[in-house]
């Protein structure tokens, strides 16, 4: 407020630098938005009409919207029933002569298993874009989420793992020629004030959000091991019931930006809770598939059953760093009233 510095300047290059670092990527580029940073990497990688990028259904509509804003067409496959991430085993598959790029995405804070799908891009020449927007500090063989694939999408809406006090997002990548173009295109292609060698667009982070970030950044290690340890304290209290809890994979480090259970009653549960005062949710009920927007398109014809069945079973408890072992102990038990 000082400085009057709003636009890009210090603090915004400050947090830059310490999140290409948490991170393990050679750069990042921030960004206004989670969304806006999808479309900007998809843009530069020259992804537009007549292209396909293969992602999944089961997500926030940020992650196809993004493919779809660019003229390209989202292809939908399939997840993993203990993960809910993209399956590998199905992407394969889904590549045709216009596949140009995959999409995978962190969800709930779970990190995909992304040794295959490098395996993958790499034979077929097509981009790697890890949407990362729940997996702030998520790990996959010893490597954190942001610096495997060519490019990385992370959001910092209030909400995630490490939140601004508003919309905010940045692209991560240790591809330098790749942070140059989204850099240039987020700040509507201009080289010079008045000169524009592209045509970009007003994607740039807010210097008060950077701010934001700079300060939270530190903390963020000890947040997700209290997220962490209170996900250890839901599965124990839960075990034995019929609920369905979370996965972690044996070479991930998964960050719980969600807690999110399984159970056939979902339904009955979520309302129980409530009407404990206890605040649950979905994430996420209708599949992109299944939504509107991408009916209108055609896609009444896609078949995705382990998606299907998992929007209608999944349930998200309260899940941040500040909760207390009462507060866990007394959602636990609320869900044991109902759960078998």
């Amino acid at each position: 407020m000082d400085n009057t510095s709003f636009i890009l300047g210090k603090e915004v290059l400050d947090f830059e630098h310490a999140f290409a670092a948490y991170v393990g990527a050679r750069g990042a580029v921030g960004i206004a938005s989670g969304t806006a940073a999808l479309q900007l990497s998809l843009l530069a990688l020259g992804i537009g009409p007549g292209d396909e990028v293969i992602t999944t259904a089961h997500t926030f509509i940020a992650t196809a919207e993004a493919i779809s804003l660019t003229g390209a067409k989202p292809v939908f496959v399939d997840i993993d029933e203990r993960t809910y991430n993209i399956d590998p085993a199905l992407v394969e598959a889904a590549i045709t002569p216009r596949t140009k790029a995959i999409i995978p995405v962190h969800l709930y804070g779970q990190p995909v298993v992304l040794a295959a799908l490098s395996d993958i891009a790499e034979s077929h020449h097509v981009w790697l874009i890890e949407d990362a927007a729940q997996a702030h500090g998520a790990e996959i063989d010893g490597q954190r989420c942001g610096a495997i694939g060519h490019l990385a999408c992370f959001s910092f809406y209030p909400g995630k793992n490490l939140g601004a006090y508003g919309d905010a997002g940045a692209v991560t990548s240790n591809d330098e020629s790749l942070l140059a173009t989204v850099r240039l295109l987020r700040d509507h292609g201009r080289t010079t004030k008045y000169e524009h060698q592209e045509i970009g667009y007003g994607g740039r982070l807010d210097a008060l959000q950077a701010a934001v970030l700079n300060a939270k950044l530190p903390h963020l290690d000890d947040w997700t091991e209290a997220r962490r340890s209170h996900a250890r304290a839901y599965s124990e209290m839960l075990a034995g019931s019929d609920l369905v809890t979370p996965y972690e994979s044996p070479n991930g480090r998964h960050v719980y930006h969600l807690y999110v259970i399984r159970s056939p009653k979902r339904d009955r549960l979520l309302e129980h809770l409530k009407a404990k005062g206890i605040q649950a949710g979905i994430h996420y009920p209708i599949p992109l598939h299944r939504q509107p927007a991408y009916l209108k398109q055609g896609y009444d014809k896609v078949s995705l059953p382990v998606t299907e069945q998992a929007a209608g079973e999944v349930l998200s408890l309260p899940m941040y760093p500040e909760l207390t072992s009462e507060q866990l102990v007394r959602v636990a038990e609320a869900v044991k009233e109902v759960a078998g």
